[in-house]
């Protein structure tokens, strides 16, 4: 069975390596954070002039890459032999090659350290190679964080840097950024750099340090949707169109989508008599905001939170084009908040 990248990198950490890692899946940070920490720390600098080789997946084939791992280190314990963008091996699902990559797995050389980073795709779990890389090597699925588990990602992260973080304040990158961790990881690394002891983050550190607007975002203005408050709501829609490169309008119809889906399994839940625990489980947030999303449910009934799913894609179609006439994105987004509160 797959391992889980945060498992992987503790024992990286404690500088236990394997002979052979594996890594794939639809999300490349976990996959780069692996490799990246292998290329600098499983050997001395001093030594990867001569025991460290950095193969690239369209310039190579699985001939040659085996052929490097066979090699022993000089003047060194081990060797290290990264793989980058393997999903670019044009014989990797040739089935002469996949046995020749078998039969290394099988019996791989002590002291090389042989990384395959294989992103944004999967092996085929019914093949010989998946079955024998899960059975004998550090075989890494790195898939993308779930919307929902965002705000936990990003707590964790900011945990290890040993600072910490108001959840409020993740829950406004989360919905501000989305789950592109490669962003959002870059921009909090901009924000931390400007700590010297451990902090607390907030709503406001994130406004100074990475420019998302603390009173003008995609969190408030989706809690002033869900509370109904027509002026608020208004306000943030022309902050918006203000500023339309800090807020791009298609993701914007994707948090809307995601909003009234919870608002949906809250009145399902509700049938069931879930209590506001369970609905914190069942949506994967913090009670507190539970809470902000059960005065959205009275706000919108079932009947009306079908509409606006309608409403949503009327305007995403509109906003690609599609019967969308003389309107302009601006007047597209207003009359879509517009249909939603009134």
């Amino acid at each position: 069975m797959p391992q889980q990248p945060q498992a992987v990198l503790k024992d990286l950490k404690a500088k236990k390596f394997a002979p052979i890692y594996f890594l794939d899946g639809e999300e490349p940070f976990f996959i780069d954070q692996i490799t990246d920490f292998i290329e600098k720390n499983a050997i001395a600098e001093h030594e990867r002039g001569f025991n460290q080789v950095v193969l690239y997946g369209k310039d190579s084939n699985v001939g040659m890459i085996l052929n490097n791992a066979r090699k022993f280190p000089m003047m060194s314990d081990r060797q290290v032999v990264i793989v980058k963008e393997a999903q670019s091996l044009s014989d990797l699902t040739k089935e002469d090659s996949q046995k020749l990559l078998v039969s290394y797995v099988q019996n791989p050389l002590p002291s090389t350290i042989l990384v395959f980073a294989h992103k944004y795709k999967k092996l085929d779990g019914r093949s010989a190679l998946y079955k024998e890389l899960d059975k004998k090597t550090v075989y890494v699925r790195s898939d993308k964080v779930k919307d929902y588990k965002l705000t936990d990602w990003i707590e964790g992260f900011i945990k290890e840097t040993e600072h910490s973080i108001d959840t409020r304040a993740a829950l406004l990158l989360a919905d501000s950024i989305g789950n592109n961790l490669e962003v959002l990881s870059n921009e909090i690394g901009k924000m931390l750099i400007n700590f010297r002891e451990p902090t607390k983050i907030t709503n406001e550190h994130i406004s100074k340090y990475i420019g998302i607007n603390k009173d003008y975002n995609n969190f408030e203005f989706l809690k002033a949707i869900g509370f109904k408050d027509v002026i608020k709501a208004n306000k943030i829609i022309h902050y918006f169109i203000q500023n339309p490169k800090a807020n791009p309008v298609i993701p914007m119809f994707s948090l809307m989508f995601n909003y009234f889906t919870r608002i949906a399994l809250i009145h399902q839940a509700k049938k069931t008599g879930a209590n506001e625990q369970q609905l914190a489980s069942l949506l994967g947030l913090p009670p507190f905001v539970v809470k902000e999303y059960m005065v959205a449910s009275r706000n919108y009934n079932l009947g009306k939170v079908i509409d606006v799913f309608a409403y949503i894609k009327e305007a995403d179609l509109r906003f690609k084009g599609v019967d969308s006439g003389s309107m302009s994105e601006a007047e597209n987004l207003r009359e879509l908040v517009y249909k939603i509160l009134h």
